[in-house]
């Protein structure tokens, strides 16, 4: 099994509403994607604030193999949501960390 972290850094002006908009979006892949085992979010409550570098908001899913993961990477729908992730995130791109994590 594939576990696919992802963390974020929002911009201070996106709400709590667009996040669960985004995060319900993501969800909803685990019935368009067969092999989603399982889909997460989270608040990071970690106190070394230097650390977390404004990194606030983590998600996870959970794939069945490697190849679920990359038919996740590839799917258009996914790539969608991406792009609208990116778009509320602090300096972009640079706003998204990501780690794959085979258990």
């Amino acid at each position: 099994m594939i576990r696919h972290i992802v963390s974020l850094r929002f911009r201070p002006e996106t709400t709590a509403e667009v996040k669960a908009a985004l995060y319900k979006d993501l969800a909803a892949l685990s019935g368009h994607i067969d092999g989603i085992m399982d889909f997460r979010t989270f608040a990071n409550v970690s106190v070394e604030t230097d650390l977390v570098r404004g990194f606030l908001d983590v998600f996870w899913f959970d794939f069945r193999d490697r190849a679920v993961r990359d038919t996740y990477l590839a799917d258009p729908v996914h790539q969608a949501i991406g792009a609208r992730i990116v778009a509320e995130l602090a300096g972009g791109i640079d706003g998204v960390f990501v780690a794959d994590v085979d258990l």
